[in-house]
């Protein structure tokens, strides 16, 4: 019915990395020897900042990365105020030195225009007061997962981890994080085998359009409609409890910092919850369809609107990110309509720019074939025609005329009712 793209083509045969998260709980004893390998990574990580900066300051070359270890690891170790680094795995504290060399490499990427995305600042200081905490061991490291399904980490020992499913293949890695909440996770790479996961997702013929809102979360161009759950509203009247008594607490007592715990634990919570869903849907509408098609919104812009914290709860940019990434795994076609696509002003059926309308208006009848549509079931149709996946009886592809967005279809104010958007 319709062709894969090359892009996808592509990615099926490029193996992929992804991670794998499970959740560890450490014993007492486990948790100081986790303290320490924090502690000693965070230390080498801002002494190799700082010895940037100072050549930086001083006019002179960077330091390599094999000064640094010597300096900062093997060195230091051998005095008085560093010694403790001796304490934990050196892997740890190799692995630290080359988190910065990557994020200067980033940096510096960014600044040439050599990297997507938004611009990357300087590697700065970390703070021993952050509670979010990780360390990297790989291969050389010599950990393993043991016989009872322990994680054997060296200098830590064998922490327990709760298994939600085997892991496909050997880990290059394993990062052992510490979260806001406190809860400690471990994150393998894992390199996925392209050939199992087209098996575990056969093609089929379908294809959709989905239109992303906020009373509805998605409504699909089939006329499925997802509501929205809305966590972090459904939260909120624990939330506030929470920051309430967080905010009575004398700061630096320990009662302050179970506060802050419970804080954190709420909000992980709703994240977690959130994720999930995204997760699920995803999953869902990747496996039942061969081709999605969803508009590129400019989350960013709606995000200083007075509906930012309801944006912010959709979350929509992450929904979207794991379609696209579960399209180039399975194989499946992931494509973005541009955001001044008029999908809610033309006609689905006859193709009528009909102009714009505001938020208020939900159901609108085409002035040129009489056709009755619900706001959002049209704008899915259109999206899902506007990427060339709708096709006629007779095969020909149905794609309406461009037709310029008005303002004021986004509740933008200060420009005339008939003003371009450029």
């Amino acid at each position: 019915m319709f062709c894969v793209s090359a892009i996808t083509q592509l990615c099926m045969v490029i193996r992929k990395q992804l991670r794998y998260n499970f959740r560890l709980y450490p014993a007492p004893g486990q948790r100081a020897a986790l303290a320490r390998a924090f502690g000693c990574a965070r230390v080498v990580f801002n002494d190799a900042v700082r010895a940037r900066e100072s050549a930086r300051a001083a006019g002179t070359p960077f330091p390599k990365a094999a000064e640094l270890s010597r300096t900062l690891i093997t060195q230091a170790k051998q005095t008085t105020e560093r010694s403790w680094l001796g304490e934990v795995s050196a892997v740890v504290l190799q692995q630290s030195l080359r988190d910065v060399e990557t994020a200067y490499r980033n940096f510096f990427a960014s600044l040439k225009g050599q990297r997507k995305g938004p611009k990357l600042g300087a590697p700065r200081f970390k703070s021993r007061k952050d509670h979010r905490q990780s360390i990297r061991f790989t291969a050389n490291a010599r950990w393993s997962i043991t016989e009872s399904g322990r994680l054997s980490l060296p200098k830590i020992g064998e922490v327990r981890v709760k298994w939600s499913l085997a892991l496909p293949c050997v880990p290059s890695s394993v990062t052992v994080i510490k979260d806001a909440a406190g809860r400690y996770f471990a994150s393998f790479v894992i390199d996925t085998d392209p050939a199992a996961d087209l098996e575990r997702m056969p093609d089929t013929d379908q294809s959709v359009g989905i239109d992303l809102g906020l009373t509805h979360f998605a409504v699909l161009s089939d006329g499925t409609r997802i509501d929205s759950p809305r966590f972090l509203r459904r939260a909120e009247k624990k939330l506030k409890k929470a920051q309430r008594e967080l905010a009575r607490k004398q700061k630096g007592s320990k009662n302050r910092a179970k506060a802050r715990l419970k804080v954190a634990r709420a909000h992980a919570k709703v994240a977690d919850a959130r994720r999930e869903f995204h997760h699920q849907l995803s999953t869902r509408l990747i496996r039942e369809n061969q081709a999605v098609a969803v508009e590129d919104l400019a989350v960013k812009g709606l995000a200083r609107t007075r509906l930012a914290k309801s944006v912010h709860d959709a979350g929509w940019a992450q929904f979207v990110g794991m379609l696209e990434d579960k399209a180039k795994r399975y194989g499946r076609t992931f494509l973005r309509v541009g955001r001044f696509e008029p999908t809610s002003q033309v006609c689905s059926t006859c193709g009528h720019p009909d102009g714009p309308k505001p938020l208020h208006v939900r159901e609108w009848t085409c002035t040129s074939c009489g056709t009755r549509h619900d706001r959002d079931h049209n704008a899915a149709k259109n999206v899902k025609q506007a990427a060339g996946l709708a096709v006629t009886a007779c095969g020909a592809p149905v794609r309406p005329g461009p037709v310029l967005a008005q303002r004021d279809e986004t509740g933008s104010h200060g420009s005339p009712p008939n003003a371009r958007v450029a």
